[in-house]
């Protein structure tokens, strides 16, 4: 469906088409009728599928101007990456308009954000933790909130942030339409839709666990880190690899794999992690968004807040602890119904985390693909791949063989803390004759 087709101001339709977009996903096609009735929204979609126009472009058709500076579009997100990645978006949909976007998140000063918000914020962009801030301090009202969006929730549940959700969504008028979106449907979300909700509409781009169509996906058994370095720097020299986004699992890994290939790939690659300073975080993610940076290496968390269309390349470094978040990194190539390719590295410590990949992925099998003739297989391990031995305790084992050598001592050879008097022992030496006045 043509964006043309679609009830829409001419404003949206000439920035949508500013911004290159002329057809809607299937979220968008999908969603937008439900939420222009005004229903409640529950969206199901991956990574990738366009979540975030979906639900501005009807929020933004709706909006209306009420001389009031309180916001009237709140939209909830995990990371301050993802904040402003749905910023640049709202302000681009809005870019001949008199709607002020705004966007707060931790993780720097308050005072600049508490400001701009009161300056006005017609559409205010944040994470929980820092909204929450800005209200109980005074600095903005919800008072005026009609639509509430939130998106990514089960990444913010995986967060830590159900406390500080359930605060908000307390200081929000009763009356407002809520659009709830997310890649996976778990129980705890299930909660929050019913406690919060009013009986949303549940439409979905594609079941959950279901792989873009559009992501070509090969799997390589590799036998320890050291092989999957060499692996990394073999496929990284490859002229194919325009923008490679390699995926770890925590912080001290991104900067150890980092560290192995930065003497070759340095001047072409960064990482980011949780640990490092926004400006950092904010940097590599411009310059890889640009073209500028050809490798990012970057853990599941920050990963959230990546919208980059033409990555050419995925690459699992490890596989994830969680089979959904397979679903999610994958997702990062391929956008925008461009092909994607993801490769993915299996240790044998690994091969349970794939077992359960594929079972989420409706059985589904990851081509195998045979490790490159090229790379040099290690044989050194880290210390985490070391095979571990059970220690024995020899002197237990010693005393329990020993049999009768170690039996309970004689009634004569047990020791006791009974006083004796010296009468009483000077009988049992001489007798019953002992008379101690001889």
């Amino acid at each position: 469906m043509l964006f043309e087709e679609m009830k829409i101001t001419k404003s949206l339709r000439r920035n949508l088409a500013e911004m290159g977009l002329t057809e809607t996903t299937l979220i968008q096609q999908r969603a937008f009728p439900v939420a222009m009735s005004g229903r409640d929204v529950l969206g199901i979609a991956q990574t990738g599928t366009g979540k975030t126009i979906a639900y501005l472009l009807p929020c933004i058709n709706m909006w209306k101007f009420t001389p009031n500076n309180p916001p009237q579009i709140l939209i909830l997100v995990p990371t301050r990456e993802l904040v402003v990645q749905v910023l640049e978006v709202a302000k681009k949909l809005t870019a001949d308009s008199s709607i002020k976007c705004v966007g707060v998140f931790g993780g720097v000063g308050m005072v600049p954000q508490a400001e701009a918000v009161r300056e006005g914020a017609d559409i205010l962009v944040g994470t929980p933790g820092r909204l929450l801030d800005l209200i109980l301090d005074g600095h903005v009202s919800m008072k005026n909130v009609k639509k509430l969006v939130v998106d990514e929730v089960d990444e913010m549940l995986e967060q830590g942030f159900r406390t500080q959700l359930g605060r908000v969504f307390d200081l929000l008028p009763k009356k407002r339409q809520n659009l709830l979106f997310s890649a996976t449907l778990t129980g705890d979300i299930e909660k929050i839709v019913d406690t919060y909700f009013n009986v949303p509409e549940r439409v979905e781009a594609a079941p959950m666990g279901t792989p873009l169509e559009n992501i070509d996906q090969h799997l390589i058994h590799v036998p320890n880190f050291n092989t999957k370095i060499n692996l990394l720097k073999y496929l990284l020299r490859k002229e194919e690899m325009t923008r490679v986004l390699v995926f770890v699992s925590s912080i001290a890994l991104a900067d150890k794999v980092f560290d192995r290939i930065e003497e070759e790939f340095g001047e072409d690659a960064d990482y980011i992690h949780s640990k490092r300073t926004q400006s950092q975080r904010f940097r590599a993610v411009k310059e890889f968004g640009e073209g500028a940076m050809r490798v990012l290496i970057a853990t599941d968390v920050v990963a959230r807040g990546i919208d980059v269309s033409c990555v050419s390349h995925v690459i699992n470094f490890d596989l994830p602890i969680e089979p959904e978040q397979y679903i999610h990194r994958i997702g990062r190539t391929g956008r925008a119904d461009k092909q994607g390719i993801s490769i993915a590295f299996c240790s044998p410590l690994e091969v349970d985390k794939l077992e359960e990949i594929e079972t989420l992925m409706s059985n589904t099998k990851i081509p195998v693909d045979e490790m490159p003739a090229d790379v040099e297989v290690s044989t050194v391990l880290t210390d985490a791949e070391l095979p571990t031995y059970k220690m024995r305790n020899s002197f237990m084992e010693t005393n329990a063989k020993a049999g009768s050598a170690f039996h309970e001592k004689s009634e004569k050879n047990k020791k006791t803390n009974h006083k004796v008097s010296h009468q009483t022992l000077m009988k049992q030496k001489y007798g019953k004759h002992y008379d101690p006045r001889k």
